[in-house]
């Protein structure tokens, strides 16, 4: 299988860095797994400009992406699943790719297109932290699906 998590978000170093490596490690135990980070001049100018502005920049970018695997929103207004749910969700398919909405969001129009929209959390956390908890969910989800002792 093969992973892809896709953020809107600055390629700069952080206090989260070596608990990603560590988490994408983890993960890459049982499929290949990229964190594609992505922050052009167009977001940067549209977060200047709004919120509405921000949300069209990001499905510009992000909108020629979808169809190429299984793809997965992660929304505030998505489904709540549990540890064993989301583990049947990505169960037995060959491509992934989660997206990480940048600061505003995504659009509808956006969301509607994608195979399957998730909610981490009814709280409000930061995209990093939110990418971290994401993290921990998949290795945890492989780890359901192949009886690996980390999820008791």
């Amino acid at each position: 299988m093969t992973l892809s998590v896709i953020s809107i978000a600055k390629k700069e170093r952080s206090l989260y860095d070596p608990l990603y490596q560590e988490q994408l490690k983890m993960i890459s135990r049982f499929a290949k797994v990229e964190d594609i980070e992505l922050f052009p001049k167009e977001i940067m100018k549209a977060h200047t400009i709004g919120a509405d502005a921000s949300k069209i920049a990001y499905t510009k970018l992000l909108e020629p992406m979808i169809g190429k695997s299984y793809s997965i929103a992660l929304h505030p207004d998505g489904k709540k699943v549990d540890s064993l749910a989301f583990s049947k969700l990505i169960r037995d398919k060959i491509a992934i790719q989660f997206f990480i909405g940048g600061a505003y969001g995504f659009e509808d129009s956006f969301v509607a297109q994608c195979d399957s929209v998730i909610s981490l959390s009814e709280m409000t956390m930061s995209h990093k932290i939110a990418k971290s908890v994401l993290l921990e969910q998949i290795y945890r989800a492989f780890s359901l699906l192949n009886n690996h002792p980390y999820h008791k």
